[in-house]
């Protein structure tokens, strides 16, 4: 095999188009002999495997992503969606179909077992100095994002953005660059929050959606604690502490320690702790409630959560 031919099949997970064997210096009749001799085997129509056995998803996508590129060496494919996220490790499985992006203008053949999608933003939202080409983190943590529940959504992005694989600030910008998002009221509180380090938003949802709309005890807020200490909401009747932790996925070592000195603080005076987060206030702060309320009333309250004007609150009526 010709250094140029290696070279470019050490890039592609063992495969090779047949117009990059041609420009290396490759005669059909040579193509012929290596797959006729089993030396390559077909891995889709002009992309061959040059290492026969070899298999796996990584495989798969390549020899969709060769297949639906064209020969001109510009950029006018590359991986989106789960199958991008799938590359960057986001995604613990990898996806049954392949997905592939190309411009709006193209028109090509989808090969068996691959999605097409055709995008108006293709040269924007490209990351064109990865290779195989993808999408860019941002795009393919939103594009991903918009497939599941707004629990999933979050997860999503606090992985993206735990792993510095991506940024909030990048996050958001890509987020009103699109204007349309499934979740996107969601996110853009939440990534708004992130960017400025507060956790305001997720406080407020707390107050509004979970204690006040659901009837339990009024807190008090930013209660002082030990050593100059301050607690989120504080149930000084019932000797509980609700943090309400805003943070999505960039918490630092530090902060993890001065939560726990913060906890231990409180319970040596008596006072249990508790935490909720974003998918907590946001997603389903009704089951939230109910847990905040068998909490409160293990510790002395005498009353019980109320059904909140919510579609489906998990709230038993009384």
């Amino acid at each position: 095999m010709g250094s140029p031919v290696g070279a470019w099949s050490a890039a592609q997970f063992g495969l090779v188009t047949r117009a990059q064997a041609s420009a290396a210096g490759m005669t059909s009749d040579a193509i012929e002999w290596k797959v006729a001799s089993g030396r390559w085997t077909v891995a889709a129509r002009g992309v061959y495997l040059t290492t026969p056995g070899r298999s796996g998803w990584e495989v798969r996508a390549g020899a969709a992503f060769l297949r639906v590129h064209s020969t001109h060496g510009l950029a006018d494919a590359a991986l989106v969606g789960s199958s991008a996220a799938f590359v960057l490790g986001l995604l613990p499985t990898s996806p049954a179909v392949v997905r592939v992006g190309i411009p709006h203008a193209r028109r090509v053949e989808a090969p068996h077992g691959v999605s097409l999608h055709r995008m108006v933003r293709f040269d924007e939202v490209l990351d064109d100095l990865a290779y195989p080409w993808r999408t860019t983190v941002s795009v393919t943590v939103l594009d991903c994002a918009a497939e599941g529940d707004a629990d999933a959504a979050l997860a999503l992005v606090a992985r993206a953005v735990q792993r510095g694989l991506t940024t909030a600030e990048r996050l958001d910008a890509e987020l009103r660059a699109r204007g349309r998002h499934r979740h996107g009221r969601l996110l853009r509180q939440v990534l708004g929050e992130v960017g400025d380090g507060a956790h305001s938003a997720a406080e407020l949802r707390y107050v509004r959606d979970v204690e006040t709309a659901h009837g339990l005890p009024r807190g008090r807020r930013q209660a002082a604690g030990n050593r100059g200490a301050v607690h989120d909401t504080e149930y000084e009747g019932f000797a509980t502490i609700v943090e309400v932790d805003g943070r999505l996925g960039h918490e630092r070592w530090a902060d993890r320690v001065r939560d726990g000195r913060r906890d231990r603080g409180a319970a040596g005076r008596g006072a249990f702790t508790t935490r909720v987060f974003w998918p907590d206030v946001a997603v389903t702060p009704c089951r939230t409630a109910v847990e905040v309320g068998s909490v409160l009333r293990a510790r002395g309250w005498l009353g019980s959560p109320r059904p909140c004007r919510r579609t489906g609150c998990v709230v038993p009526r009384r």
